[in-house]
């Protein structure tokens, strides 16, 4: 069936909207895909949102928030009107829409997270049945709720040699590591542009380090690394998640732009690397997805400070942009299907679970 997909990630750059062919269990067809950035002034109010979640006991009313939920759906209706229109398809002919939202906060270690976007009104907008809130059963049941794109890379990996692993790189890092006999562990390995984002935002003119120019033309603070990555989060072993928020550039405060860039992009390369020492198997390959694979700079210490060999996913025929998006679409179709989007490898779930709620515009 023809499923939409869409993600507006940690990055907080804009809106990923996919549209894919998949049966919720093979591999699936990429149809198409369209990015729509953000402006900087809803950037600005989602981070806003963001802080005023992470310090909240539990989810609730906040005006902001609420008034930033009601922008951002709008944004999505947006997203999926330009897809339909750009792969000329009628929204009669889409099956499902896999609809992420953004998260404000992620605390599943308090049992909840927290995705805004409104179903319901999505699924209005189109006489679509939307699937949302995918995270909340199994942090409820005990899980990580993260990473949630595990059962798809697996899907897509299927032909791959084993041990391997696939690393998206977003605000967030997650790592899906597929062993020799097809078993699957995942979890979030740290930062991933993030930081080098909020401190070229900071610190320059630049929404973020273009193929990671600034950062080559700086010097690592070794100290300053050791110090990052001495956090006792590094050291639990997985299933963990992390929300954007849990680090910051205070660190690396006092360092010139450029050396900033180059401590901050080895923090987010020696915590994945940091987090293979949690594998069974070391993978001799690491495949990576999301924007952080073109900072040509963090693919290069990824490479140094794991030992692996690493390539984008487009050299495997997939798209490196629209994976996470296609994801979400297939995970709608798994819900339609009643298979399940989480297991005790990636979230740490009880057992394999479902994921999500159904939101049909009847």
């Amino acid at each position: 069936m023809l499923a939409i997909g869409l993600m507006s990630g940690t990055s907080r750059d804009g809106i990923d909207a996919a549209l894919i062919d998949t049966d919720g269990e093979g591999v699936s067809k990429g149809i198409a895909f369209h990015a729509m950035p953000y402006t900087p002034g809803f950037r600005l109010r989602l981070a806003e949102a963001c802080q005023r979640a992470m310090a909240m006991e539990k989810p609730g009313f906040e005006p902001l928030i609420y008034a930033v939920e009601e922008e951002l759906t709008e944004l999505h209706v947006e997203a999926v009107t330009d897809l339909l229109a750009r792969s000329g398809t009628t929204a009669q002919d889409v099956a499902v829409i896999g609809f992420h939202g953004h998260t404000v906060a992620h605390r599943p270690e308090r049992r909840w997270t927290w995705q805004i976007g409104d179903g319901a009104a999505l699924a209005g907008a189109f006489g679509i049945p939307v699937v949302g809130d995918l995270r909340s059963a199994d942090v409820t049941a005990g899980g990580q709720g993260a990473p949630l794109l595990p059962v798809y890379h697996r899907a897509l990996a299927h032909d791959l040699p084993k041990p391997v692993a696939i690393l998206n790189l977003g605000g967030v890092a997650n790592i899906t590591a597929i062993g020799s006999a097809g078993e699957i562990i995942a979890f979030d390995t740290g930062m991933a542009s993030a930081l080098i984002d909020n401190w070229m935002q900071t610190h320059s003119d630049r929404d973020f380090d273009e193929n990671g120019a600034t950062a080559a033309t700086g010097r690592i603070d070794e100290a300053r690394l050791v110090e990052m990555l001495s956090d006792p989060w590094f050291a639990m072993a997985p299933p963990k998640s992390i929300d954007r928020e849990a680090f910051t550039i205070e660190a690396t405060r006092g360092l010139s732009l450029e050396d900033g860039a180059a401590t901050l992009t080895a923090f987010s390369a020696a915590a994945v690397a940091k987090g293979m020492e949690h594998l069974p198997e070391r993978p001799k390959h690491i495949y990576v997805a999301g924007g952080g694979r073109h900072n040509a700079t963090l693919m290069e210490m990824l490479a140094r400070y794991s030992g692996a060999q690493i390539r984008a996913v487009d050299e495997l025929g997939w798209d490196g942009d629209a994976l996470e998006a296609q994801g979400f679409a297939y995970m709608a179709v798994r819900h339609l299907k009643n298979l399940p989007i989480s297991f005790p490898g990636t979230t740490g779930a009880p057992q394999p679970m479902g994921g999500g709620i159904l939101f049909d515009p009847a």
